[in-house]
């Protein structure tokens, strides 16, 4: 896929992509540098996904906000 770059260094992606990446307005996306590409790890958690999770979790051991960790940044070396 090509993309343009505009004067200002701004790049439109398409649409497709930006359904596969599902970013809203004001999200960041990550770009992490490969030997021969860069790459953007999907962050997209469907809380559906997590329902089975529902009674795993122990009681009296505080929330799990799922909104606040996704919105949390961390460092790339962390990851590893």
């Amino acid at each position: 896929m090509i993309v343009a770059v505009t004067s200002k260094y701004l790049i439109a992606l398409a649409a497709r992509v930006l359904k596969a990446l599902k970013p809203k307005s004001g999200n960041q996306l990550e770009l992490l540098e490969e030997p021969d590409a860069f790459v953007s790890p999907s962050r997209h958690i469907d809380p559906t996904r997590l329902a089975p999770l529902r009674d795993k979790l122990r009681r009296g051991r505080g929330t799990f906000n799922l909104a606040r960790v996704r919105e949390q940044v961390y460092e790339t070396s962390l990851r590893e």
